[in-house]
C-alpha cells in the first residue's frame, strides 16, 4: 500500500540526454540525496525491457531515500517494479481505466491543460495534475504553452494537488507565487546541472517561498 500523503514541492522528471547509465543514475542519486521530493522516470523511445531495467535501477535509489517513484505513461512498468504510481498524458489510456488497472492505492498523475479536463480526470480518479508547459521547454515531449491564468483556474477548480511544469528554472520559480500550486516539476534544470546538490538546494529554498 502506498502512502498518498505525498510532498509534491520539488518534482524531478528524468531525461537521460547524452549521459551514460552510470552518469544518469548518479544524477538521480544526488538529486534524491539533496532533497527532491518526487521522481518520475520518463522514457519515450526505449524498449519495454530497457524501460524495466532503468526503472529497477532508479527504484533502488528512490527507495533508499524514501522518495516516491512515478513511472511516465507505462502502467505495465509501474506494476512490474511496484512503483508508487504512474503519470499519464492525453494520448494514454483513459484515466478511469488506468485507475482500475493500478488499483486504489497507487498514485495516478495526469497532464491537463484546461479546467474541463481537470474536473473530468479528478472525477475519474486522478491524484494530482501536471499543468504546462508554462515556459518554453526543449524536452522531447511535444507540448503547447499554458498561461498562468489557466494554471490558477485549474488550481481553483479542483481539490487535488496541481504542479506546474515546462521550462521551470531556479530563477523563475518565484513567478508562481500566489498561484496555489503544490510544487514544480523540473527536468533539464536538475538533470543538466553542473552541481546537482547545489541546484536542488537552491530550488528548494525558492519553492519553500511559494508554500
Amino acid at each position: 500500500m502506498v502512502d498518498k500523503n505525498i510532498d509534491y514541492s520539488l518534482y524531478l522528471i528524468t531525461n537521460r540526454y547524452d549521459s551514460s547509465d552510470e552518469q544518469f543514475l548518479n544524477i538521480v542519486f544526488e538529486a534524491c540525496n539533496s532533497g527532491v521530493t518526487l521522481v518520475q522516470l520518463r522514457e519515450k523511445d526505449v524498449t519495454t525491457k530497457r524501460y524495466f531495467d532503468l526503472a529497477v535501477a532508479v527504484k533502488k535509489i528512490t527507495d533508499k531515500f524514501k522518495v516516491p517513484l512515478i513511472i511516465d505513461d507505462r502502467v505495465d512498468i509501474c506494476l512490474a517494479v511496484n512503483a508508487a504510481g504512474v503519470h499519464i498524458g492525453d494520448n494514454e489510456l483513459p484515466v478511469k481505466r488506468v485507475r482500475q488497472l493500478i488499483g486504489k492505492d497507487k498514485i495516478l498523475g495526469v497532464s491537463v491543460k484546461d479546467v474541463e479536463r481537470a474536473k473530468e480526470s479528478e472525477a475519474q480518479g486522478a491524484d494530482y495534475f501536471g499543468v504546462g508547459a508554462i515556459y518554453p521547454t526543449k524536452t522531447k515531449v511535444i507540448t503547447k504553452h499554458t498561461t498562468m491564468a489557466t494554471l490558477k483556474d485549474i488550481v481553483y477548480n479542483v481539490a487535488i494537488p496541481v504542479n506546474a511544469i515546462g521550462g521551470i528554472k531556479e530563477d523563475n520559480i518565484l513567478s508562481f507565487k500566489n498561484t496555489g500550486i503544490s510544487g514544480v516539476c523540473m527536468v533539464s534544470e536538475i538533470m543538466q546541472a553542473e552541481n546537482v546538490r547545489t541546484k536542488v538546494t537552491n530550488c528548494l529554498k525558492n519553492v519553500e517561498q511559494l508554500m
